[in-house]
């Protein structure tokens, strides 16, 4: 006779310290704010009550983030730690990449609530008709998945934060009318390859649970250095787990969406993606592997070198060939890829370091250099065309010296931002003994300052063509998010001590 015998069973919710994740629960709780603005809100306020959502949850967290930071080192009241059985890290280099995203968001929502994706501005200016506001809370979905990505502690967690990063992208890339065609295509080639880079990081995932019998990045990392059976796994796992991840970064040879995507996304939501998703990307590549698999640096930083070369090589020698501004501004974010694989592949403090402060200056510029794009246009829409920004300087000395500074920068001129990025990986790599990559970035960046140059010279030395495009009074959002960009590739250019400091208090992984 059976007898059947009443088991109690009680689930334990784990525990949650909510404050410590507080900027993410802020932005997630913003873009949800802005789904009821897009219900209820009557269409001609609809943009403004967006923008002003969003920027008021950026800066919100953004102040959470420094309260956080300011009491990581406090022995009285320290916040670093695991959060959520270890999912989520709440350390020095998290809290920076979490910043610098809120920071490169705050000025790439300007870009958006001037001109909607779906909106184009006629040549001759005129009212904003903004057809589509829902940007504003597929791009703080966005922002929270790369908030919660630079942070992961588990992988099945950053598995996840990389789907709710991209897949609000992939719609946005996707929504510019006067260019549906291409649009639409750049959105369609961002989410089948963005596919392939999340299968890759999920066969990864799994083949390291295989090895490790855990996806946490502390019990990955007390495994590497215990002796296991099998470890075709691991190098398998970790393997495929960099294709993903590098995907997301741009690096070469994995780089084939970056022009496409970038010339066929609205101009705003490119300048999100060049400067918030490469934040997130290596800020997770960081994690990655300093975290769990620093044990393993003799083995992976060759093949991260490797690409390092790769990158910068391809970057800097297809830009020469573009004729389209935009696709010769993805080729140079690939090239600074490279680049900022180098301090990667540092591995060591210093690299960790000057990786995270090169992220935020390169974000700032690469925003200004888009703004700029946005206010030359013709009956098309924007005129990306080199050869429509011939004689620019002549037509219009402002926009086009502007846009000249900025490209200063990203070649790294010395006294702004760019060369001191560059200057700090380029110190990491040779204490850590990678010199040929700083050979190597030394000599792209030199093939990088001649079409940048090349741009410089079209723009001031050529006589302007007729029926050439004309150059749109920067409205107020834009000229905001212009002089945000240009403060700061200055001030991290002239005065960067502030910023290395608080990069350098930060330079420290809790595994």
């Amino acid at each position: 006779m059976n007898v059947a015998q009443e088991v109690s069973t009680t689930i334990n919710s784990p525990s949650i310290a909510y404050s410590l994740i507080m900027p993410m629960l802020v932005v997630f709780g913003a873009a949800i704010v802005g789904v009821l603005v897009e219900a209820f809100v009557p269409a001609r306020s609809r943009r403004l009550a967006g923008l002003a959502v969003a920027l008021l949850g950026v800066f919100i967290a953004l102040g959470f983030v420094i309260y956080l930071a300011q009491n990581l080192n406090d022995l009285k009241n320290p916040v670093a730690g695991l959060v959520a059985r270890g999912a989520v890290a709440v350390d020095g280099p998290a809290l920076f990449l979490q910043g610098a995203i809120l920071a490169l968001a705050a000025t790439a929502l300007l870009l958006l609530g001037e001109r909607t994706p779906a909106d184009e501005r006629p040549a001759a200016g005129g009212q904003i008709r903004p057809v589509q506001t829902e940007t504003f809370s597929l791009t703080m979905f966005s922002i929270g998945g790369m908030m919660l990505f630079v942070s992961a502690h588990n992988l099945i967690v950053m598995f996840i934060a990389l789907e709710i990063l991209s897949l609000p992208l992939y719609l946005l890339c996707g929504l510019a009318r006067r260019r549906r065609l291409i649009s639409q295509e750049s959105a369609l080639k961002y989410f089948l390859l963005g596919a392939f880079s999340s299968a890759f990081f999920l066969y990864g995932l799994a083949l390291l649970y295989g090895y490790a019998g855990s996806v946490n990045l502390t019990a990955l990392y007390d495994a590497v250095y215990e002796p296991r059976s099998n470890e075709t796994l691991l190098y398998a796992g970790l393997a495929l787990l960099a294709v993903g991840l590098l995907f997301k970064v741009g690096a070469a040879p994995f780089h084939f969406w970056t022009p496409d995507v970038y010339q066929g996304a609205p101009t705003s939501v490119t300048a999100l993606m060049a400067a918030c998703t490469k934040v997130a990307a290596f800020g997770a590549l960081l994690r990655v592997l300093l975290v769990p698999f620093f044990g393993l640096r003799a083995d992976w930083r060759p093949a991260l070198g490797a690409v390092a070369v790769l990158t910068m090589v391809v970057g800097a020698v297809i830009a020469v060939t573009q004729t389209d501004v935009k696709r010769m501004l993805a080729y140079s974010s690939v090239a600074h890829a490279g680049f900022i694989l180098t301090g990667v592949a540092a591995s060591n403090r210093a690299g960790l370091k000057g990786s995270m402060f090169y992220l935020l200056a390169y974000g700032f510029t690469v925003i200004g250099g888009f703004a700029v794009v946005t206010l030359v246009r013709d009956g098309n829409g924007e005129a990306s065309h080199l050869s429509q920004w011939q004689g620019l300087g002549k037509r219009s000395p402002l926009v086009a010296g502007l846009f000249a500074f900025f490209l200063f920068a990203l070649a790294g001129i010395p006294l702004t931002s760019g060369f001191t990025g560059k200057f700090t990986v380029f110190e990491a790599a040779v204490e850590g003994g990678a010199t040929y990559l700083v050979i190597v970035g030394v000599i792209c960046s030199a093939i990088a300052a001649f079409f940048y140059a090349r741009v410089v010279v079209l723009m001031f030395f050529q006589e302007p063509v007729a029926d050439g495009p004309s150059v749109v009074t920067p409205p107020w959002l834009t000229s905001a998010a212009l002089g945000l960009s240009v403060f700061a590739t200055v001030a991290l250019g002239v005065a960067p001590d502030l910023l290395l400091r608080v990069a350098g208090s930060a330079d420290r992984f809790i595994r």
